[in-house]
């Protein structure tokens, strides 16, 4: 079924005439030591490597730039790469897939031929976002910051919190059920072996963390990492010559918005998502239906982050993302698993680019899992997914990322190995 839906439309929507050929990161820590330079430059050239590429075979950069990044001509000229086309754009979580969606565009128009995206941060050690201000800088208020920080909203989850809340009260969601999608995360992150937290916890463990702001507990919330990541945007047709199986991209949504992306609340349900959109785009263009996807990436900023996407981007209905979350679906094992890496509250934070990385890993049948390397330089997976063994999915098609910046704004990426 997926196959003959693929091959229908293709040139409407440019459904799989491009692919994720190459992935890299540098390790998740905090303090690296390392300026974003260095980070970036890392990153990209693991992805090159990755890829079978050569730097010269890039002339197109794109990057997630807010915070303390590096502009992308810095890196590409310390690889060696002239570029044809880049851009260094802000957005939140919203932006990689974004991103992707504008390296097909560009490709598409002939600007350049070969893209890689990046981002790289100091998340900890400098420029943490909730805003310790080891920038030593004062912004101005402006914009919509004029209401949110105006009145106290100085983080994203004192920004999200109301969104949260409203679910809860609006279908009875209850901390338990969401605590679990921490849980499962870090069963996944246990078999990880690049994750920061590789830790094992269990639904007390999230409710008995610390309040941070209501109803999100320390352990309800993302971890925060220095770390460079990267991946590489082609053709089809140059991804047939590269290292490993393509990851076809049969469809993205881009930044796509509630009726008011700022102050999302004051149009719509509090507790709906930009997804409830977005999947109006996402699946009808990829030619399948949420049903049909076999991993999802959701962001998971927080626990709560993940719930809503999941339902609003149709996975279940609304008001049943708290039995969604909890009821094994998302485990390895399960029916559909979720942020098989452990995602941002465990691997590391990355504003989702992590989460694609991941995903074509699983498309490609090569998470790096504690599994052996066999003799043909394949790893060898168990499917045993106790603590400290395997995180490959077994069959594995399909793919759904879920990028969030805000309630309001989102972005999402469907991908497959077909």
């Amino acid at each position: 079924m997926v196959q003959s839906t693929i091959d229908a439309s293709s040139e409407k929507y440019l459904r799989g005439k491009y692919a994720i050929v190459g992935v890299g990161e540098t390790g998740y820590t905090r303090g690296s030591g390392r300026t974003t330079r260095s980070l970036g430059t890392h990153a990209i050239r693991n992805a090159i490597v990755d890829a079978g590429l050569k730097p010269s075979d890039i002339d197109g950069m794109l990057s997630y730039g807010f915070n303390d990044s590096t502009p992308s001509p810095t890196l590409a000229g310390d690889l060696g790469i002239r570029l044809n086309f880049y851009m260094d754009v802000i957005g939140g979580g919203s932006s990689i897939e974004a991103l992707i969606g504008i390296a097909i565009g560009v490709i598409e128009a002939g600007m350049c031929k070969t893209v890689a995206i990046f981002r790289a941060m100091n998340g900890f050690s400098q420029v943490r976002i909730g805003g310790t201000n080891r920038q030593g800088t004062v912004a101005p208020l402006g914009g919509e910051d004029l209401f949110s920080r105006g009145n106290g909203w100085m983080s994203a989850g004192q920004m999200f919190a109301p969104s949260f809340m409203r679910h809860m009260h609006e279908y009875g969601t209850t901390p338990e059920q969401v605590a679990m999608v921490k849980v499962i995360h870090a069963e996944n992150a246990s078999n990880n072996p690049k994750a920061y937290y590789k830790q094992r916890v269990t639904v007390d463990d999230v409710l008995s963390s610390r309040m941070i702001v209501k109803p999100l507990h320390l352990l309800d919330c993302c971890v925060e990492t220095d770390n460079g990541t990267a991946i590489i945007v082609t053709s089809i047709d140059r991804a047939r010559d590269c290292r490993h199986t393509p990851a076809k991209i049969l469809s993205v949504v881009g930044r796509c918005c509630k009726p008011r992306g700022d102050n999302h609340f004051q149009h719509g349900p509090i507790s709906r998502v930009a997804g409830y959109y977005a999947k109006e785009i996402l699946f009808p263009n990829a030619g399948v239906t949420p049903e049909e996807i076999d991993v999802t990436g959701s962001y998971d900023a927080f626990t709560f982050t993940t719930l809503l996407q999941l339902e609003d981007y149709g996975f279940c209905k609304k008001g049943e993302g708290g039995d969604y979350v909890s009821n094994g679906t998302m485990r390895l094992g399960g029916r559909r698993p979720n942020n098989t890496s452990g995602g941002h509250l465990c691997e590391g934070y990355t504003h989702g680019i992590a989460m694609v990385i991941e995903n074509v890993r699983q498309l490609r049948h090569d998470a790096d899992d504690s599994c052996p390397i066999g003799p043909d330089g394949k790893r060898q997976h168990s499917y045993d997914y106790r603590e400290g063994g395997c995180r490959q999915v077994r069959k594995v098609d399909l793919t759904a990322n879920l990028g969030w910046a805000t309630p309001g704004q989102g972005s999402a990426l469907v991908m497959t190995n077909i």
